[in-house]
């Protein structure tokens, strides 16, 4: 089958042939109809991986997925050949079955649930590890009624789930974006916004010089996260997805702090899907690519363009 992946050692990321996976007892194949771009299949994709995981090649790269199921493996119970659903591949020791593929075999375990009928391939393959990692991040700084919360990379995949979760707790969210993003962003829930090509500390410490009661850190900001840090109150928490928080230091002036990785989270993941389809939850696609363009798209992520979900779509 055709895939998108690492062929071998040192080898670029590119479209390769790989067999069609066999689902093993308690696994499903399923025919991948739409996938995402995560930063996380970026960071795989540039090699950033080699040296913290396994790789076992061929890699595919992908986590997230929607389609229909093709094959029930030994065991695989409560779905049927034809069903149409989403998931993500689980997090393993290795890397080696992705999402970037004609077909995809995975555990059902938590990691395959039915489609809402209401929401198509794309919106589906779109909510998986960004919207686990933004769910994880809000419940780290407790957002909660009154709290203001700042929330940094606000116009990212993690970001735009962030903003809209924060705000649903009835948080005050400030999100960092450019002028030209407010009315979108606003839409998803946010209060107000800081722009994030000025000096956000100077802005906030204008607007907040109490400081805020927490902060979400979905975007890499080089060596300005100790000043963001700071804008945090004594009492207050910080969730950071790229690393940067010194978890004891902060602790010792009273900010409780945690380095957030993105992980399959069977709970999280079939709450936000329910949320999505029951439209509590919106899922921000921005642009949509075809398989043969996902060197583009995995180019574009991270850049100021690739605000929101990129969606990925499968010729049927």
């Amino acid at each position: 089958m055709k895939a998108f992946g690492l062929a071998d050692e040192g080898a670029p990321p590119e479209v390769i042939e790989v067999p069609t996976p066999e689902p093993g007892p308690g696994e499903v194949r399923v025919k991948v109809r739409a996938s995402s771009v995560n930063g996380f299949d970026v960071f795989v994709a540039r090699g950033l991986a080699k040296g913290m995981m396994e790789h076992r090649y061929p890699v595919v790269i992908g986590k997230d997925y929607a389609g229909e199921i093709e094959a029930l493996g030994e065991g695989a119970t409560g779905f049927a050949v034809g069903d149409e659903v989403t998931g993500i591949v689980p997090t393993e020791p290795h890397l080696w079955r992705g999402a970037y593929a004609e077909f995809v075999a995975v555990p059902l375990d938590g990691f395959v649930v039915h489609k809402p009928g209401n929401l198509d391939f794309e919106r589906a393959a779109c909510i998986g590890l960004a919207a686990i990692t933004a769910s994880h991040c809000v419940e780290t700084i407790e957002a909660a009624e009154g709290h203001v919360v700042l929330i940094v990379g606000a116009t990212g995949g993690v970001g735009t789930y962030s903003v809209q979760l924060a705000a649903a707790r009835g948080a005050r969210v400030v999100a960092s974006a450019l002028p030209q993003d407010e009315a979108w962003i606003r839409g998803l829930g946010a209060s107000e916004i800081v722009n994030y090509s000025g000096d956000v500390v100077a802005a906030m410490l204008e607007r907040y010089p109490e400081g805020v009661d927490g902060l979400i850190v979905a975007a890499h900001v080089g060596d300005g996260f100790g000043a963001l840090a700071e804008l945090v109150k004594s009492g207050g928490r910080i969730a950071s997805t790229v690393g940067g928080a010194d978890v004891d230091a902060l602790a010792q002036r009273g900010v409780v702090a945690a380095n957030v990785t993105g992980h399959a989270d069977p709970e999280a993941f079939g709450r936000l899907v329910q949320m999505a389809g029951d439209g509590t939850l919106s899922v921000p696609i921005t642009r949509t690519f075809m398989f043969d363009e996902l060197p583009r798209a995995l180019r574009l992520v991270g850049e100021e363009s690739s605000r929101g979900k990129f969606a990925i779509t499968f010729a049927s």
